[in-house]
């Protein structure tokens, strides 16, 4: 598939998407590259465009930069995001009480703290980007290893073989101690390594996935 062709394929996708308001983002691609330019007005949104892009046959990476802008005038004061974003972390019954700190500066919140699984982690940002007045999130926490690295890599390969969507002989698995996973090999489509990805996150103890995975 040319870049042209891949181009117009993105544009459609994100027009597709309701919602995502697509009319001002940018789109441009080089060999299979695709950049993301413009505005919208909340950092869900801007996380939603990516997820689009990364569904579509022929993507081989993205750059996201995209600006978060607002609606109207009013900014939401940082102590309010602060206080937002731990009202709705505590709501959060897969999030363990006291586990999260959330830091506010200008918008920009910064997560810390320590889960013992990765999807703690990640529901910790899911329910603080939607917020008001959020223009981006660093999330921080921290993923406390707890299973050797046998015993990792061992789970990860057997969640791979069983998993329909993907050929597991083509990805190679390398658990580091302190709990780094290396995934390797060859896939078909884009949307496989984050299949791969998913299923490396989803074994407790994993810290780090460095996903080196390419696509044919």
């Amino acid at each position: 598939m040319n870049d042209m062709t891949l181009r117009q394929n993105v544009m459609d996708e994100l027009e597709f998407e309701p919602s995502v308001d697509a009319a001002n983002i940018g789109v441009a691609v080089e060999n299979g590259v695709v950049t993301l330019t413009g505005h919208v007005p909340t950092y869900s949104e801007k996380n939603t465009a990516a997820d689009v892009v990364c569904r579509v046959k022929g993507v081989r990476g993205i750059a996201l930069e995209i600006e978060v802008r607002p609606l109207g005038s009013h900014l939401t004061a940082d102590d309010e995001i602060v206080k937002r974003a731990l009202n709705v972390i505590s709501w959060n019954t897969a999030i363990p009480e006291g586990a999260v700190q959330v830091k506010v500066e200008d918008g920009w919140v910064v997560l810390t703290g320590k889960v013992e699984w990765n999807y703690q982690k990640i529901a910790a940002m899911e329910a603080v980007r939607g917020l008001a007045g959020v223009f981006d999130v660093a999330n921080n926490i921290e993923v406390t290893p707890y299973v050797s690295a046998y015993d990792v890599k061992t789970r990860i390969e057997d969640a791979l073989k069983r998993n329909a969507r993907i050929e597991a002989s083509g990805i190679n698995v390398n658990v580091e101690e302190g709990g780094k996973v290396i995934l390797g090999g060859c896939v078909r489509i884009w949307s496989d390594r984050s299949v791969a990805e998913r299923a490396a996150w989803s074994v407790p103890g994993v810290k780090i996935v460095d996903d080196r995975i390419t696509v044919a």
